[in-house]
C-alpha cells in the first residue's frame, strides 16, 4: 500500500462513534493499517501506579482504521480523496483528487 496517510495529515472522521470530527494524525500503524488521530476514539484506561506514572484513570487515544477516515482538502477543509503526480523535477507528491491541490509541501 502507498503511503497515503502520514503523520501530521489533517483527517476527518467518517464512521464511528466520533464522525465529522477532525484531527492530525499523531501515529500510523501501517502493519494493521490504523492510525492514531488528536482527540478521536478516546477511550479510558484504568492504570496502576508505578515508579513513572501516577496511575488512576487515564484518557488515550485508540488506533482507527484507515478506512474510516479521509484527507481533509487543503483548499476548503472538505473530505477528498488522494491520489499521486510525479513532478517535473522527478518527486512523487500527494494530491488531492477533489481540488487537484498539492497535499505534500
Amino acid at each position: 500500500m502507498a503511503a497515503k496517510m502520514r503523520k501530521g495529515d489533517r483527517v476527518v472522521v467518517l464512521t464511528g462513534r466520533d464522525k465529522g470530527k477532525t484531527g492530525e494524525v499523531l501515529k500510523m500503524l501501517p502493519k494493521e493499517n490504523r492510525l492514531i488521530v488528536q482527540g478521536v476514539n478516546v477511550v479510558r484506561r484504568h492504570t496502576r501506579p508505578s515508579q513513572t506514572s501516577q496511575g488512576g484513570i487515564i484518557e488515550k487515544e485508540a488506533p482507527i482504521h484507515v478506512s474510516n477516515v479521509a484527507h481533509l482538502d487543503p483548499s476548503d477543509d472538505k473530505p477528498t480523496r488522494v491520489g499521486f503526480k510525479v513532478l517535473e523535477d522527478g518527486r512523487k507528491v500527494r494530491i488531492a483528487r477533489r481540488s487537484g491541490e498539492q497535499i505534500d509541501r
